[in-house]
């Protein structure tokens, strides 16, 4: 008998040992998950739904306009190479880089001698008027009928050559808009127009080129200067737009993108998108403008999630203290005079009492 009760007695011990220490865990367990205050790690105080904080911006119908980059050099609109009529060393020469000429002025002289023989000198000149845009050949240099002694350019005319990728051939044409860009001026950008697309491929770069006139002339621009060149190609409008980050890629290709509701939940809604340009990225279906779309903080969202907006916070609704609460002067002032009156009756029927 004695040994059953000790069995019994054991066994409840253990079952209240093991009651107790389920009891700790799930206290642990519920502490763990509270913060300060007793507010649920990313959410509300007492146990509500979790408010996650994101940013986000409204959808609109705008414009998106490609490009190209490349880079270019700016040069004279018109520019002849210059020749010598004879063969032989350079023997003077009378212009320098920027030197202004007229036609028929003697730019360099070549002595067609050879050892055993004298000949006068050959002169060369200028074809057209204009400025040395290229360095001339110094003197003593052997030359040919087919050597450049220097070039010859309108440097009141300018213009700018770019090479642009075969990928792209498809999209240019004449007055095809740009940005010109000079490393002399950092910053400043040059307004500029296709004006001529050359007709054939270079085989060897796999490019075409293309050249630009300036949209208006400015005496910062000199020829032989390194450009970059931005060129606008083709222009897509007429679509929702809204931030290339808004949208998660499914491994199927499909795309969704979270949308901010009134009540600052958010819903999880399929769309499909279009052309892309820079940050920003077109829907073309599911998605109307002026809805606002979470493009910050949407990795930890689920589909009815409450949200925090910092691009857009959730109104603050303002209690009236009046009527909110009583005023503490008037309730002490009703008590106190419903004391009086309860103590006046009081007497009033202890007199009476006594009276009888």
């Amino acid at each position: 008998m004695k040994k059953s009760m000790k069995s019994v007695i054991a066994v409840a011990s253990a079952l209240v040992v093991t009651i107790v220490a389920v009891i700790v865990i799930n206290a642990t367990k519920q502490n763990a998950a509270s913060g300060p205050g007793g507010f649920k790690k990313g959410g509300r105080m007492g146990g509500g739904n979790s408010v996650f904080t994101v940013r986000s911006a409204e959808a609109k119908v705008q414009t998106l306009n490609d490009y190209v980059i490349t880079n270019g050099e700016v040069e004279s609109q018109s520019s002849v190479d210059v020749f010598p009529t004879m063969s032989g060393k350079v023997s003077s020469v009378n212009v320098l880089l920027g030197s202004q000429v007229k036609k028929g002025d003697i730019i360099a002289k070549i002595d067609p001698s050879e050892p055993g023989t004298k000949y006068a000198l050959s002169p060369v000149e200028a074809p057209i008027s204009g400025s040395i845009v290229s360095s001339p050949l110094k003197v003593g240099t052997k030359v040919t009928t087919s050597s450049a002694i220097t070039m010859i350019g309108d440097v009141d005319n300018l213009q700018v050559a770019a090479n642009i990728p075969e990928r792209y051939v498809a999209e240019l044409r004449t007055g095809l808009k740009a940005e010109v860009y000079l490393e002399a001026y950092p910053g400043v950008v040059f307004a500029a127009s296709v004006s001529r697309v050359s007709p054939v491929v270079d085989s060897a770069t796999r490019t075409k080129q293309i050249i630009l006139n300036f949209d208006r002339k400015d005496s910062r621009v000199n020829a032989g200067m390194f450009a970059k060149v931005k060129l606008y190609t083709t222009k897509y409008s007429g679509k929702v737009v809204v931030p290339s980050d808004a949208v998660v890629k499914n491994d199927d290709g499909s795309a969704y993108l979270f949308v901010v509701n009134d009540n600052y939940s958010v819903s999880r809604r399929s769309v499909k998108t279009g052309k892309s340009v820079d940050s920003l990225i077109q829907i073309t279906d599911n998605l109307v403008q002026g809805e606002r779309v979470v493009y910050e903080g949407m990795l930890s969202l689920s589909d009815g999630a409450s949200v925090n907006d910092l691009e857009n916070p959730k109104p603050e609704i303002k209690n009236d203290a009046a009527g909110s609460s009583p005023d503490l002067t008037q309730v002490q002032s009703g008590s106190a005079s419903s004391a009086a009156v309860q103590k006046k009756a009081g007497n009033e029927k202890q007199n009476g009492g006594n009276r009888r």
